[in-house]
């Protein structure tokens, strides 16, 4: 069976989508068969490994919907051993329509539960937002990574998403874990950034 990484943060350009994306491929390259999930509307992760989300007419939104099996879905990159759940920007609709349904928040693991005995990594890109779709996201998730920018507002935003993770945890999936907080655009040679990657280790230590 296996594991489902979620890639969140609420706050945009962190490198959120970089991280699936080359934590994917490097699974991969180990020989470990890997599916990156796009669940952001952007599809920069699908563009990221060489498909044209203008040219998806099935993707992440369509599967959550029903009108899609997950299976006829996922399409093979040219990255070894990985492959995606590609997505449009029909995706947007998502957000609006799960409202309405039944158990809304665990629509997105029944349908990875379908095929996570195929793999033994499932990367999910999560969007820059605490919507239903990151929620779908957190509630299929085994663990969560954080990537977090080396800028003056790093912490900015954190808290409410570790107090999200938490309400997660209590209500809808009790074995999601911190996998950890992953420091990104470090530069050595510039004191704020320094400084940032000291508070952050302060603050969440072994978690960094």
């Amino acid at each position: 069976m296996g594991k489902i990484i979620a890639i969140a943060n609420q706050k945009g350009g962190v490198g959120k989508t970089t991280t699936a994306i080359n934590l994917g491929a490097c699974l991969g390259v180990l020989e470990y068969k890997t599916l990156l999930v796009d669940s952001d509307p952007q599809a920069n992760a699908t563009s990221g490994v060489g498909v044209d989300p203008h040219q998806v007419k099935n993707g992440t939104y369509e599967v959550l919907m029903g009108k899609a099996n997950i299976e006829d879905t996922i399409l093979t990159t040219t990255s070894p051993n990985l492959d995606v759940l590609p997505a449009n920007l029909d995706l947007i609709g998502a957000e609006i329509e799960l409202v309405d349904m039944a158990q809304r928040e665990r629509k997105l693991y029944q349908v990875l539960e379908k095929v996570r005995d195929d793999y033994d990594f499932i990367v999910i890109d999560c969007s820059p937002s605490l919507g239903l779709v990151t929620l779908n996201a957190l509630t299929a998730a085994d663990s969560v990574m954080i990537p977090v920018q080396c800028e003056y507002f790093a912490l900015e935003g954190l808290g409410k998403l570790l107090n999200t993770i938490k309400i997660v945890q209590t209500q809808l999936n009790p074995r999601l874990e911190v996998e950890g907080i992953l420091l990104t655009m470090y530069d050595t040679r510039l004191r704020l950034a320094n400084q940032v990657v000291e508070e952050v280790r302060i603050h969440f230590q072994d978690l960094v």
